[in-house]
């Protein structure tokens, strides 16, 4: 049951991971990220998220190891906090407050309590410094950080303008066109320029730096593409540099390998760069990584690498520039053209992904699913270069059909292409099934399905509409074409107009006899057996923005909303308007499982959503300044199974779940539920245990029980426990508490001592029936066979938990062991 406390907005993907550099655990099996105001902990085997650690309330801007520790983690954020991790078990161990936005974070291995981070200047705009933070120690959770020293004036804000060098005795700034160096113990600052000039198509902006981990050199990348290599710097007039250039576009980023021999660059070419030396002539390339570069980050051990890209993509590289693995959660687009909608096979939310792609994204795993490539033409990344695009999609209720719509980004003479997908059970994937070129003469602007779920193919009909002032209806005919391997096509049916308007939005009725189409001021609805026209609407004054029909004992209304602001509900039976609200709607969106609509306002700056029933004027549920970003899409997902919600005032999220995304592509959704309980495992610690690979002796011991148990199953004989293979309290608190909070070990030991023994009080049966054994056999020692047979079971059923098989012991080895049995041991309990 949901308690029926205030519902809260989740984040639940989207959040930029580029906001710092990644970072590899010192085993190489864990990959953590900056992702919004949370830290990601994702399996580098499994590529799944393990732990979400959330706690800062601003965008995180740094994470570092701690040198000391490297079971820990540091963070900065916005807010202006500095917090220490256990990253393994998610626990926050403490907190440091600043007071002034972090906008960077550094650590080094020799300055022992202290950080490094960026902050603004105090009284000067756009100016920041980096200073020296020392950390307090405290028994607290929560301390202050107010010893802060200004290590160097003028610095850039972006964490890759900031690198130390080896052993931490120097901290290189780049910025403009300025580098400068500072040396700790001669307190000893050089500053070198290059010209401002840009001649010949070069330009010698810095844009990013890195620091050699074994020799005086450092690496600067630039807004041209070109890459230095500085050395001699010591001194101010004898400072030399050599020149890498291949990069034809600004250079993202730079990595030094572990050792120094192999220097990584990238960009957007979305290619990786392998430098051996200072020769432009000795470089490797990985190619086609799906977009431009953003970070690259190594491992301590320099088996891998990771690229961060601007889409959100992050990809793990081996240390011979061969591809891995990738973690692809949801994919940033340059636009989000097609809306969000729902696959109804997977439920997976489908919109834009990469260029000229459509990405199928889970929200239960935080994972895409797949990417179905539309465009089918290579993407260059070039500024100002007209390119086709995916503009539309629309799924069949059943999820069989899929309808895309591209078109170039030329304004006045677009180059337009429907294209029909059929989902293929046996490919599992969608196969492409008809292209019409030129489907109508201006841009399309909206595309629906007739959703009859209880009707085959046959009825299944498509309507787009068009700045060309005309729908269209398509449906299905057979194909007579004996060289194509399909049996059928999609031509176009009927052509619809209405006093010349442009049309602007369609969608057809929840039992599909009815299309609505809207041109400019004015709702059309039209019946789709005879394509005859019922009726019109008209709310002056605005253009109709959006519109939908209601569902089940709503269905005889139609809902729009105009651009001038405002909401109306028409009657269909009585041709009327049923009512009319004043409201600046960006968002409409229908449940598909019952009757509400939830409508999403923008005004002053403010989105506010507004959940309501047509046949109601008043809104069931009102949620003003939702968030702080804009909302510009919406979509309900149907849930697997419907939720138990005690509060009547969120009723409306019982069948399915809403979910939303921002002008910054933040996908965000309201829930009763904390995030921690919405997007990661049951059991955090399970996940990760799973994760460690078994040793080959547990592998062969594991195997050898199940089988003996087995077979004692398919005997008939009883299973025998015994009590140290209970899972016990005390073992369980040892195990699975951080170590760091477990109490001395003098006093664990009793405890775990006490849990082994087996108490007095409580006895077993089998021990209960040779205490009568041992009484009867002071009259006849050799009368009882059953008595042999009981014995023999007891010891046996210990053995075979160890896998043995026992010999059947003699009569007068059986006297001894009960002559043992009659001895006190309670002796033994004392130590």
């Amino acid at each position: 049951m949901v308690a029926p406390g205030s519902l809260r907005v989740v984040r639940c993907g989207g959040s930029a991971l580029r906001g710092a550099r990644a970072v590899f655990s010192a085993d190489s099996k864990y990959l953590l990220c900056a992702s919004g105001d949370f830290v990601k902990v994702y399996s580098v085997s499994t590529e799944e998220i393990l732990r979400l650690m959330g706690g800062h309330a601003d965008l995180v801007t740094g994470i570092q190891l701690n040198p000391h520790n490297h079971m820990q983690l540091y963070s900065s954020s916005l807010d202006g906090t500095i917090k220490l991790w256990d990253f393994m078990d998610g626990i926050l161990i403490k907190t440091f407050t600043v007071g002034s936005k972090l906008l960077a974070l550094y650590t080094l291995a020799c300055a022992e309590d202290s950080v490094f981070v960026v902050i603004p200047k105090k009284g000067e705009r756009d100016s920041y410094q980096l200073v020296s933070l020392k950390l307090t120690k405290g028994a607290g959770q929560d301390l202050e950080g107010k010893e802060l020293s200004v290590v160097l004036d003028g610095v850039s804000a972006s964490m890759k303008h900031i690198a130390f060098g080896r052993e931490g005795a120097y901290v290189v700034s780049v910025k403009d066109v300025t580098l400068q160096v500072y040396f700790f113990k001669r307190k000893l600052l050089n500053r070198f320029s290059l010209s401002t000039m840009k001649t010949k198509g070069g330009d010698n902006h810095f844009s990013c730096v890195v620091c050699h981990p074994t020799e005086d050199c450092i690496a600067t990348g630039h807004a041209d593409g070109k890459i230095r290599l500085w050395r001699n710097f010591h001194h101010r007039k004898e400072y030399t540099y050599s020149t890498l250039h291949w990069h034809h576009d600004i250079v993202m980023d730079l990595a030094f390998s572990v050792e120094g021999t192999r220097l990584l660059s990238g960009g957007v070419e979305s290619v990786l760069v392998q430098w051996h030396g200072e020769s432009s002539c000795q470089k490797d390339f990985l190619p086609r990584l799906g977009s431009p570069i953003e970070c690259i980050s190594m491992s301590s051990d320099g088996a891998l690498c990771c690229t961060l890209h601007t889409d959100n993509r992050i990809t793990i590289i081996n240390s011979n520039l061969r591809f891995s693995r990738s973690i692809q959660g949801l994919i940033k687009s340059r636009d989000i053209k097609t809306g969000l909608v729902v696959d109804p096979r997977t439920k997976a939310l489908v919109l834009n992904g990469e260029p000229g792609h459509l990405q199928f994204y889970s929200l239960q795993s935080d994972q895409q699913l797949f990417s179905l490539d539309i465009v089918q033409r290579q993407y260059i990344h070039e500024a100002g270069l007209k390119q086709s695009d995916l503009v539309k999609v629309a799924f069949s209720a059943r999820g069989t059909w899929l309808a895309t719509v591209e078109e170039s980004e030329e304004v006045t003479d677009p180059e337009l292409q429907l294209k029909l997908w059929f989902y293929h059970e046996e490919a599992q994937s969608f196969q492409l099934n008809t292209r019409i070129n030129t489907p109508h003469d201006n841009h399309i602007t909206d595309m629906c399905f007739r959703d009859m779920d209880e009707l085959g193919d046959d009825s299944l009909i498509l309507v787009t509409t068009g700045r060309d002032c005309v729908f269209k209806v398509w449906v299905m005919v057979e194909d007579i074409d004996p060289e194509e391997h399909q049996s059928v096509s999609w031509s176009c049916d009927f052509v619809g107009s209405y006093h010349n308007y442009q049309a602007t939005n369609c969608c057809f009725s929840e039992d599909g006899s009815l299309l609505a189409v809207s041109f400019e001021e004015t709702v059309t609805v039209w019946d789709s057996l005879t394509w005859d026209l019922k009726c019109t609407f008209c709310h002056p004054p605005g253009n109709i923005r959006k519109i939908c029909f209601g569902r089940l004992t709503c269905s005889k209304y139609l809902i729009g909303a105009t651009d001038y602001g405002f909401l109306c509900c028409w009657n269909l039976l009585t041709c009327a308007l049923e009512w009319s609200a004043h409201l600046n709607v960006v968002v409409l969106q229908p449940d598909p499982l019952s009757e509400h609509i939830a409508a999403v306002s923008w005004l002053s700056k403010e989105s506010s959503l507004f959940v309501f029933k047509p046949n109601e004027p008043r809104p069931i549920y009102i949620q003003r300044n939702l968030c702080k970003e804009k909302i510009l899409l919406a979509a309900f997902v149907p849930r697997d199974e419907p939720e138990m919600i005690s509060s009547e005032k969120y009723l409306w999220l019982r069948k399915s779940q809403l979910f939303f995304l921002t002008d910054t592509q933040e996908l965000m959704t309201l829930s009763t539920k904390s995030l921690e309980e919405r997007l990661t495992p049951s059991s955090k610690q399970l996940a990760v245990e799973e994760s460690i690979p078994v040793t080959p002796f547990s592998l062969l011991l594991g195997k050898h029980r199940h089988q003996q148990a087995q077979e004692d199953i398919d005997l008939g004989k009883p299973v025998v426990h015994n009590k140290q293979e209970q899972a016990s309290p005390a073992v369980k608190e040892l195990l699975h508490t951080p170590a760091h909070v477990l109490p001395s070990a003098s006093f664990l030991c009793t405890i775990f001592i006490n849990s082994l023994l087996i108490s007095k009080e409580s006895k077993s049966a089998e021990e209960v029936a040779d205490e009568v054994e041992m009484e009867s056999e002071k009259a006849d020692d050799d009368s009882d066979e059953e008595d042999v047979t009981a014995t023999e079971q007891e010891d046996t059923g210990h053995m075979e938990l160890l896998g043995e098989i026992t010999c059947k012991p003699s009569k007068s080895q059986e006297k001894e062991l009960r002559k043992i049995r009659k001895m006190d041991y309670s002796w033994i309990s004392a130590f």
